[in-house]
């Protein structure tokens, strides 16, 4: 057991391998405290560095962290512009520390409507890191899951077309590599916080056996011990992926032996 998981009394065992968060709440809470909006942006940003870089030391193999819908372009342009703006401070103040965390920076997403000066810390941080052997952490910036999936179908049809593949071979497997998230552990756990009950187009191919887990915390709260409340709530679930307890029962045994 790693000296951080016996600290937070977690069975590495039981963590979950992905997990997505819905990062919700920021706007509230500034707007609860009178502050402005992006002043709630700015705290989640803080929350950001504090749990990836706890989800890192956990051992977690990977955590997706849902920034910014291609929904969220049609919010207020002074919104937008300092969501921005937080976001190439964000890629600028973090490339030491995940570089040094050995961590593996990757965004998923829509990146045509992201301006070029985004685009550049984005692919340089991607480069940087695409040979590190910790913890994936991919951001999903302008980014929805019906338009992941319809760009997946759309590389698949374009692999058809120029003959590379046969569709009578395409199975889940291989849309899978034509996804945004291509090479990433089975997503196992979304979290979303501010009290939604809702996915909003996050991850939707990937979340289809995913243990959901909706926290009342709005996210610029949402600290350490609210992510190690979640994470024990779910190694305390049953995963049974279609099959009856009984089945699960005499699995587990056959793997213990």
């Amino acid at each position: 057991m790693s000296q951080t998981c016996a600290q937070w009394h977690l069975e590495p065992t039981r963590l979950p391998r992905h997990i997505g968060i819905i990062m919700d709440g920021n706007g509230r809470w500034a707007t609860s405290r009178r502050l402005p909006r992006v002043a709630g942006h700015r705290k989640g940003v803080e929350r950001v560095q504090e749990i990836s870089e706890l989800a890192g030391n956990l051992g977690i193999g990977a955590l997706t962290l849902y920034a910014f819908s291609d929904e969220n372009w049609r919010r207020p342009e002074d919104e937008v512009g300092a969501l921005m703006g937080l976001l190439r401070w964000y890629l600028r103040a973090e490339k030491k520390r995940i570089v040094k965390n050995d961590v593996q920076f990757r965004v998923i997403g829509d990146r045509r409507k992201l301006s070029s000066d985004i685009l550049s810390l984005i692919q340089d941080l991607e480069l940087e890191t695409r040979n590190n052997k910790g913890m994936h952490l991919s951001v999903a910036l302008s980014y929805g899951g019906r338009g992941e999936i319809l760009r997946a179908v759309k590389r698949i049809v374009s692999q058809v077309e120029a003959g590379e593949a046969f569709a009578d071979d395409i199975d889940e497997a291989g849309f899978e590599k034509c996804l945004d998230t291509a090479g990433l552990p089975p997503l196992d756990m979304i979290v979303r916080t501010s009290g939604e009950r809702r996915v909003s187009n996050f991850l939707l191919w990937q979340a289809a056996y995913a243990e959901f887990f909706f926290d009342d915390t709005l996210w610029p709260d949402f600290d350490s011990a609210r992510f190690v409340h979640n994470l024990r709530a779910f190694s305390g679930r049953e995963r049974r992926f279609g099959l009856t307890p009984e089945q699960v029962g005499k699995k587990t045994a056959s793997l213990l032996g």
